[in-house]
């Protein structure tokens, strides 16, 4: 247990000085790009649940399914309390496609929604609205599932908000491996009625390891960071490190511009010439690839393959502010014009496409356009032949 804390405890140390810098380089009102084209699209108003009265546009967005959703409040534990029922807790984003997908598949339809509303208390979080409650339950699925977490973020727990199971997207029918709805929530029925001395206990070590964690993370300890630490932290990017392609493991493969900052920082410190490689082999990639929007500008959250090819379209702020900052340092250690072009090419993006007209930036924007994703962004053979004889 010691051992999965430490490593827990280092990859949300790694996250929160990336996030960190995104917040000195950029002020976001939280708004979501392309939001609107989704919240006044073609679905029609045939329920109306708790979240109407709601502010945040991905609650908006959930306002009209037939789940009887309420918004994180001390209501919906009284009557999870109340009734004895489980809690749902979902987390996602309004520009989060597997969000989108999610709602389309099981939150929208009424056989899935008839099992919640029966099962469980549910609960909608949006995670740009309260990215504390996002936090601590984001911490849970990766203490679970030791890695592989992200949007949406589905966790199931008791009354008193302790977690005894975490899931992303979960699909209406079981299929390539996952559980789906129609399935998994009868099961988490059946057990919570008949097995629930062993689901409250599961739910009591889980909050323990939980309260650990992020003890050792708000700095419990004590204790200043060694250059043995960066040594570590160095030799696990070495280790990972994509030699085709750059960037770290294989697919889908995120853009990690934190780790670059951290590898310049290192090469400075050091004179160590393969962490400078590994920067440079990694953003020449990623810059030459599609994960950059080479007509637009700016990139995309991540590339589904290893070779930056395919990407997931939504584009984030944060990325956009860390990327620049990334390939500007690059240039500075350098001297090479093409990262310091990249950098006013991402800056260019972002001043014309996620500013608002009343001076904030928006958060993201949408991978999804006309509810299919990258519609505007894809281009084929017979449609650049056409543009091009207009």
């Amino acid at each position: 247990m010691k051992a999965e804390i430490k490593n827990l405890v280092h990859r949300m140390l790694i996250f929160n000085i990336g996030f960190i810098a995104f917040l000195i380089l950029f002020c976001s009102f939280g708004i979501n790009n392309n939001y609107w084209a989704h919240a006044s699209g073609s679905k029609q108003m045939k329920h109306s649940n708790r979240l109407k009265d709601e502010k945040s546009p991905y609650l908006l967005q959930h306002a009209d399914n037939p789940v009887d959703w309420y918004p994180w409040g001390e209501e919906a534990f009284e009557k999870a309390r109340k009734e004895n029922k489980p809690i749902l807790l979902s987390i996602g984003y309004s520009t989060c496609h597997w969000c989108h997908v999610m709602e389309h598949e099981s939150f929208e339809d009424e056989d899935v929604a008839k099992l919640m509303n029966e099962t469980f208390v549910s609960i909608k979080v949006d995670r740009e609205e309260r990215p504390d409650i996002d936090n601590i339950y984001m911490t849970v699925c990766q203490m679970l599932s030791k890695g592989g977490c992200g949007w949406p973020l589905n966790i199931f727990m008791t009354p008193d908000k302790k977690p005894f199971f975490a899931a992303t997207y979960i699909p209406k029918e079981s299929r390539y491996g996952r559980t789906g709805m129609m399935e998994l929530v009868p099961k988490i029925k059946v057990a919570w009625e008949k097995d629930n001395v062993n689901i409250l206990n599961s739910a009591e070590h889980i909050t323990a390891a939980l309260k650990k964690a992020t003890d050792v993370s708000q700095g419990a300890e004590g204790k200043d960071l060694s250059t043995k630490t960066l040594d570590t932290a160095y030799s696990q990017l070495l280790r990972n490190f994509d030699e085709e392609n750059g960037g770290f493991g294989r697919s889908p493969k995120f853009p990690t511009p934190h780790n670059h900052l951290f590898l310049l920082r290192y090469w400075k410190r050091t004179g160590d010439q393969q962490a400078l490689n590994m920067v440079e082999k990694t953003l020449n990639e990623m810059r030459l690839g599609g994960v950059y929007d080479h007509v637009g500008f700016g990139f995309h959250r991540y590339s589904t393959d290893p070779s930056w090819l395919l990407p997931h379209f939504e584009k984030m702020l944060y990325d956009q502010a860390m990327l620049a900052m990334a390939y500007t340092e690059t240039y500075q250690a350098t001297g090479k014009k093409e990262y310091e072009n990249t950098a006013r090419e991402i800056l260019t993006y972002v001043l014309r496409d996620m500013t608002s007209p009343e001076g904030g930036f928006y958060s993201a924007e949408d991978a999804d356009s006309e509810g299919v994703e990258g519609k505007i962004l894809r281009l084929d053979r017979r449609g650049i032949k056409r543009d091009l004889r207009r």
